[in-house]
């Protein structure tokens, strides 16, 4: 995996959360990575490299969502709420000593964004949201049902690799081999002799059991949150969960948002690839100008 460090945080219920540290000791404000629904801290690995070792190189903390990556399981899957995995993010920061930093959400770890917008918005500096909005299109949402209901187990992770380029390849055109190997070591994981996606079942069968076919709720009052700091959104070319027009109504409400659209990548942007980083980093650097 390379130069991280792991830090382990008890949660205020009593479970251990999970983090990856890159450039631990670099002075300045970090960099906090909020991964998606059912990924881990690994999905931004190779981007904190970056970030960590750049010209102007910035201290990274990649949180392990609870039930995710090395964080523990909650017994009590009712747990598994936004809100309280938002609260989890703060006492990650507390336990670092970290007042304020910004912030990069990939989809569900932009939600919980949101929630910090109204909840905690002295502790965001600059929000960089991946493929997520205010706006959560039902049917992005259902091609996630499908998938996570007919998951299938690997013997291994080349057979990994082929299920994830078999499923998701129509939305991920620009991926090369190496990206697909490396995105089935992000999401899988070996436990007991067998690979296994890396996080606990309750939470795909929480999502799979959710009604979709009542009108979502949108999130533009927290979105609000957001008018007063630099606001950057990414969305993947082929994604069905962000749509276009949400991005162009994100825009005209915060009309001094970085838009950056991701060819050949759907749900969600792997944001290591094609100068994304260095689009990041200008967007961040450009607070200090």
């Amino acid at each position: 995996m390379g130069p991280d460090t792991s830090l382990y945080v008890d949660s205020a219920d009593g479970l251990t959360l999970h983090a990856r540290l890159y450039g631990e000791h670099l002075p300045g404000e970090p960099i906090i990575c909020l991964p998606g629904l059912t990924r881990n801290a690994r999905d931004f690995h190779q981007l904190a490299l970056i970030l960590s070792r750049s010209a102007q190189p910035s201290k990274v903390v990649a949180i392990d969502s609870r039930g995710r990556g090395l964080s523990d399981w909650d017994s009590d899957e009712s747990r598994y709420t936004l809100a309280v995995e938002a609260l989890d993010v703060i006492h990650v920061l507390d336990s670092l000593g970290i007042d304020r930093a910004a912030f990069i959400g990939t989809s569900r770890g932009g939600l919980i964004l949101h929630l910090l917008a109204v909840s905690h918005p002295g502790r965001l500096s600059a929000v960089i949201l991946n493929d997520i909005g205010p706006v959560i299109e039902v049917e992005g949402l259902r091609q996630i049902q499908a998938y996570l209901g007919g998951e299938r187990q690997p013997r291994d992770f080349d057979e990994a690799t082929a299920i994830l380029r078999e499923v998701h390849g129509s939305g991920f055109p620009a991926l090369s081999d190496r990206d697909w190997h490396d995105m089935a070591h992000a999401i899988y994981r070996q436990r007991g002799g067998s690979i296994c996606p890396d996080y606990d079942p309750a939470i795909a069968a929480q999502f799979c059991a959710a009604d979709l076919s009542q009108p979502l709720p949108d999130l533009w009052q927290n979105f609000a949150g957001f008018a007063n700091l630099p606001l950057m959104a990414i969305r993947g070319a082929t994604s069905r969960l962000l749509s276009p027009d949400t991005m162009a109504e994100m825009e005209r409400r915060h009309p001094g948002m970085a838009s950056l659209t991701a060819a050949g990548q759907g749900h969600a942007p792997i944001l290591h690839l094609d100068g994304i980083p260095q689009d990041i980093q200008a967007f961040l650097a450009a607070r200090f100008t």
